[in-house]
């Protein structure tokens, strides 16, 4: 609903009456009654009306409707201006002297009757104001449950009215469905954003089309998200391709825009909304990024990672209070002299779990992400690394700098910079001891904000590594300007150049770049002497891998560093 439909629009901000009535001593009658209160406009036909209301359709605040007209019965005035989406919203008062008339009207979309002879002014004038003040109440409550762009529920009171759904129909079996379109910005970025908003408005209504008549209902949670609660059923392979829609192209052709679904049919509703819709999403989750498949269901093997991801996150206090987490270190060398030389290492978090064993980071680093755990741990990591960093000074007295992983949520902490000082000086370390690991996804999502921690950063003499370099989107530009001290290599890339191909071309560009910003460059995932021997050749300074080393546990890097230092010695 657009704002001029909830405004007055007279001169005077007084409300604004159609009186639709053929006798001029009627129409006189009401005049004497309104005119002090209200905006007056008048018609003595069926036709004249309606085109009064179409011409102020965004101002009538109320129509008076007399059924008897010279051209045309009342009633087929009311059915066309309730069949409008322009003028439904308008408020009707039937005036008749038609008892029989009352059901019908009433059925039509009218919302109250001033019987003829007319009453007391102060009556019509109550029913009147109370006529406008309910419309107006609930044209407001419009605005606000409904997204404006597609019309259709936003979040809030799409779950409201998904428990009224449930209170009213206990028994029956109901899915929670959420269908994404694929890749929705790279639509906004190639065709435009009013393309972008034409495809969610045509989505959106072809998914309410599809459900209203079985009782659903449909909400747009997010730009490219709509979420569906209605009665069970099975053909989500159809509704999803209905649902899909084809947009053109500037040379005429139509292009498929691609969607994934998920569903959680037949939902616990002892659950609470939200938590189905979870459900649904997980199972949307398994088929993004997939060519071959389209919809998820949710099913036992998704309901026991759930489990297993609530017992984590359950257990995720007690696991720092008890430093479950093990901070592993994995050796960095430098290849450039004759005999790599170690140089500093990497601080990498295990979860040594007293039931359920060792947890691979691959399992719970993105579910913290996702539950805003992930700053508590980050912060146990560094403090960990940085302890170790201390010990190996005191008790071997050798430095070993240290890298640390820093997420984009990190760096949104307005206390950030002063917790890293406070972490170095509470371990009586140098600021180079401490290295940061800032991916480059972070830089170009806000680059601004974190380019401006990051100055505070080194300005105190932290280093800086653009960890990932390569995964992410950031223009040669961007690269050119960003404070960083070092490049470290996506490990993808270094993956793909050693496949049976051997195309090491996009390597060599990377290290051109970093040789251009005089960076040092660091590849990881290095595990071959011939990856080793390509990559010194090409310039590569910092190497970090199986080759040298998996990572090691803090007891077991304290023997490396011993025995690589006594090699260093022996040479010299």
């Amino acid at each position: 609903m657009s704002d001029s439909q909830l405004k007055f629009h007279s001169v005077n901000e007084t409300r604004r009456i159609l009186i639709v009535e053929d006798e001029p001593v009627n129409q006189e009658i009401l005049r004497f009654m309104l005119e002090d209160s209200y905006e007056l406009l008048v018609a003595d036909t069926g036709t004249a009306a309606l085109e009064t209301i179409s011409a102020n359709s965004g101002t009538l605040s109320l129509i008076l409707l007399d059924l008897n007209l010279p051209d045309m019965h009342g009633l087929d005035v009311l059915r066309q201006v309730k069949a409008d989406p322009e003028t439904a919203r308008i408020p009707v008062i039937v005036l008749t002297s038609e008892k029989d008339a009352e059901v019908e009207s009433l059925t039509l979309g009218a919302i109250d009757f001033i019987p003829k002879p007319y009453p007391q002014p102060k009556v019509v004038l109550a029913r009147v104001l109370r006529t406008i003040e309910l419309s107006e109440g609930q044209d407001i409550i419009r605005s606000t449950e409904r997204d404006h762009l597609t019309g259709l529920y936003n979040r809030e009171y799409f779950y409201r009215y998904a428990a009224q759904m449930d209170a009213r129909h206990r028994d029956l079996p109901t899915d929670a469905i959420v269908l994404d379109i694929n890749h929705f910005h790279m639509i906004n970025e190639r065709y435009g954003k009013a393309s972008g908003n034409d495809i969610l408005r045509r989505v959106g209504e072809r998914i309410m089309n599809l459900v209203h008549d079985d009782g659903g209902i449909v909400c747009r949670q997010e730009p490219d998200t709509f979420l569906v609660y209605c009665p069970h059923r099975e053909d989500y392979a159809a509704l999803l391709d209905r649902a899909s829609i084809s947009l053109s192209t500037k040379d005429g052709s139509e292009t498929r825009i691609r969607m994934r679904m998920g569903v959680y049919a037949d939902v616990d509703k002892t659950l609470d909304i939200e938590r189905r819709f979870d459900r649904a999403k997980m199972a949307a989750d398994t088929v993004k990024g997939s060519f071959t498949r389209s919809i998820g269901i949710y099913d036992d093997t998704l309901r026991k990672s759930e489990i297993f991801s609530e017992q984590l996150i359950e257990d995720f206090p007690k696991a720092l209070d008890e430093k479950q987490f093990l901070v592993f270190f994995q050796p960095k060398f430098d290849i450039r002299p004759d005999k790599p030389v170690l140089t500093s290492s990497e601080a990498l978090v295990r979860w040594k779990h007293p039931k359920l064993g060792m947890v691979s980071p691959g399992t719970f680093i993105p579910l913290f992400e996702k539950n805003g755990l992930i700053q508590a741990l980050d912060e146990y990591v560094w403090r960990e690394a940085a302890a170790c960093v201390r010990t190996w000074k005191e008790q071997l007295g050798i430095s070993i700098p240290v890298s640390v992983n820093v997420s984009r949520v990190d760096m949104y902490d307005p206390l950030f910079v002063e917790k890293m000082d406070g972490i170095v000086k509470d371990n009586d370390l140098e600021y180079k001891e401490l290295l940061l690991e800032i991916t480059e996804s972070a830089y170009t999502e806000d680059s601004s904000q974190i380019v401006e921690k990051v100055k505070q950063l080194r300005a105190l003499g932290f280093r800086i590594e653009m960890d990932d370099f390569g995964s992410g989107y950031s223009s040669l530009n961007m690269i050119s300007s960003l404070p960083i001290d070092a490049l470290k290599l996506d490990m993808q890339f270094i993956r793909n150049a050693f496949k049976e191909q051997k195309d090491t071309r996009l390597l060599g560009v990377m290290f051109q770049l970093a040789d251009a910003l005089k960076v040092p460059t660091i590849a990881e995932g290095v595990e071959t002497a011939e990856q080793l021997s390509t990559l010194n050749a090409m310039g590569c300074d910092i190497v970090q891998g199986y080759y040298f080393s998996r990572p090691l546990p803090a007891d077991e890097f304290e023997k490396f560093i011993i025995e690589k230092t006594t090699e260093s010695d022996d040479q010299n």
